[in-house]
């Protein structure tokens, strides 16, 4: 009998999370950035640059953060899973009645839930007891050197987009070029997002748009005022 092989979408929750939230501020805090400072009335060569500097400091930034996170819940992981490789240890009798509630909270009934939970301990308790009692699965678990990397490479491809828009616009047009292409950039990737989630469109769109449209109102205000005064 050949087997039914499904999809769910829930399975892409955590690397879709991590890669929208990168690219999004990739694209937010660049495009900021060089929008206080053409609002300032820097020019070009001062707008690469702290555009770079940007880029290369909110990636180690992403990176480091996304690390530190992940390696905590990690470490939680662990030390929960050490405690159950204890407790089977010294009192697995327990853990079997343990395992068996669960079963039987979920809906199964007491008998079946008692063979249910023999089987899967005598099978590997450890891991029953890991997605069961822990809710820790292969799509949960904590890899902080993957999602650092994701976050940095992520925020990076965000952050070149307004990037390129600095290099290549004429200096007449580059508060509003930025804004506008930036924003677009920010349409669409909450667009690619939510199709790829497997969600409405427009609702994301709009989110991402309004948030990173305040963002750089915000800084091109400020960066007007500081060049004005100064």
């Amino acid at each position: 009998m050949r087997r039914h092989k499904e999809s769910h979408l829930v399975a892409r929750i955590g690397w879709l999370r991590a890669a929208v939230l990168g690219a999004n501020d990739g694209i937010v805090s660049t495009a900021s950035l060089i929008l206080g400072v053409a609002a300032s009335g820097a020019d070009r060569p001062a707008l690469l640059v702290a555009a770079t500097a940007g880029l290369v400091a909110g990636a180690m930034s992403m990176a480091a953060g996304e690390y530190v996170s992940v390696s905590s819940q990690a470490d939680t992981e662990a030390a929960d899973l050490g405690r159950e490789r204890d407790e089977l240890a010294t009192d697995p009798q327990m853990e079997l009645k343990e395992l068996a509630a669960i079963y039987v909270g979920r809906g199964v009934d007491p008998e079946t839930a008692d063979k249910v939970a023999a089987q899967m301990m005598a099978r590997d308790a450890i891991g029953a007891h890991a997605r069961d009692e822990l809710n820790i699965t292969e799509v949960t678990t904590a890899r902080p050197v993957v999602a650092a990397l994701a976050s940095a490479a992520t925020f990076t491809a965000g952050a070149l987009l307004p990037l390129v828009l600095a290099a290549s616009l004429p200096m007449a047009w580059m508060v509003a070029g930025e804004a506008i292409g930036s924003i677009l950039f920010l349409a669409l990737l909450g667009a690619l997002g939510a199709r790829a989630g497997g969600a409405p469109v427009l609702r994301p769109v709009l989110r991402v748009v309004f948030w990173g449209a305040l963002a750089m109102a915000l800084t091109a205000g400020i960066g007007s005022l500081v060049g004005t005064a100064v």
